[in-house]
């Protein structure tokens, strides 16, 4: 729990909040009902009134509050199509796990990558890719990971086809980054 309470914390920091403990807890302010970065460090350490699962809770909630939602208006939305030769099958699915892993770890801007694919024909790939902008996806072309995919998987793909999708219901689509 320690550990955990630690890495929220530190999230909270790299969010802009402050890490100074200032007051005891959060709820022993009755005009602060929400989480703020004034918790006690027995607090953040599991160890005050607020400690364990109730303590997370706070923090989850607090960082909600704080993290800006994410604009579905500006996002881009694509559904790789992507047939692959069986015979480069196995290496290609190790390029592509690679991009989209480091892709969603070092890019701020790339909210999706998630490869499927076809439990009927394994050398049809999709890939369901967010990106928070167009200038998020054109930031995502030009990193050295995903350089290395396109140029190691050149030969090894029969057909790409990369239509970009028009959410339906952009208000559902918001549901969807605010669920843990």
């Amino acid at each position: 729990m320690k550990r955990i309470l630690t890495w929220v914390l530190a999230l909270a920091v790299m969010a802009g909040a402050s890490a100074t403990p200032y007051s005891p807890c959060p709820s022993s302010s009755p005009s602060n009902s929400r989480m703020r970065a004034k918790m006690s460090t027995s607090c953040w350490h599991g160890t005050g009134p607020h400690s364990g699962d109730y303590a997370l809770d706070e923090l989850f909630e607090w960082m909600n509050s704080i993290v800006k939602p994410t604009k579905t208006e500006n996002m881009i939305v694509r559904i790789a199509e992507i047939e692959v030769y069986p015979e480069y099958l196995e290496e290609y699915l190790v390029f592509a796990n690679e991009v989209d892993r480091l892709s969603v770890e070092r890019e701020p801007g790339v909210i999706c990558l998630f490869p499927m694919q076809s439990a009927e024909d394994p050398t049809q790939i999709r890939i369901l890719e967010i990106y928070a902008s167009d200038a998020a996806y054109q930031a995502h072309l030009k990193t050295e990971h995903f350089q290395k995919y396109k140029q190691g998987t050149l030969h090894m793909v029969k057909s790409l086809n990369l239509p970009t999708m028009r959410p339906l219901d952009p208000a559902t689509m918001e549901l969807i980054f605010k669920k843990r």
